[in-house]
């Protein structure tokens, strides 16, 4: 979810200055190299200064993540947010979005861990994670792994029928109270 955030409004504004011309795309092959060589030496000097800790919470917050299948849900959101700015936008070259869908997944991440390190940490341990990790590789761990997805798509389906539940009964006892 915080990933899917982040990419929807860095894709937006990327789309937005595209759509408004503030950022042209690069119309010949040269300028397309140029471009992508450009963005690749930003992400991998960013990546390179912030993706590398060697900060043991870091690392264990990341484990926990590949763990508990949460970087995979992560890869996969992203390669859904390319596709979809990739059919917004079908005027740009497939290497544009190509080479950017490339370097979030090797970049991006690693610069989430990052920005969610203080989060975790206000929570839970560095044994707490290492504890998680542990879990994750057992066979029930594994198993809670696999069934979350459609447990979460059938308690989304419940959580709505008992909202709108609820909803009914707080309307009809307001048009009570008021007759």
């Amino acid at each position: 979810m915080i990933l899917e955030s982040f990419l929807s409004c860095f894709f937006e504004a990327e789309l937005q200055n595209i759509q408004t011309e503030r950022i042209p795309l690069p119309k010949t092959h040269k300028e397309m190299k140029t471009a992508v060589f450009s963005m690749a030496l930003m992400l991998v000097s960013l990546s390179s200064s912030f993706g590398q800790s060697t900060d043991p919470y870091c690392k264990a917050l990341k484990e926990m993540f590949i763990a508990s299948g949460v970087e995979e849900t992560y890869r996969t959101a992203i390669i859904q947010m390319v596709d979809m700015y990739k059919t917004q936008m079908p005027g740009a070259p497939a290497g544009y979005w190509d080479g950017l869908q490339q370097e979030f997944l090797r970049t991006s991440m690693d610069d989430l861990v990052l920005m969610l390190v203080p989060v975790y940490q206000k929570h839970m341990t560095i044994e707490d994670l290492r504890g998680l990790v542990e879990f994750y590789e057992t066979p029930l761990g594994k198993k809670f792994i696999t069934s979350t997805p459609a447990i979460m798509e059938e308690s989304m389906q419940v959580g709505q029928a008992w909202g709108m539940k609820i909803g009914q009964e707080l309307t009809k006892r307001l048009e009570e109270r008021d007759n």
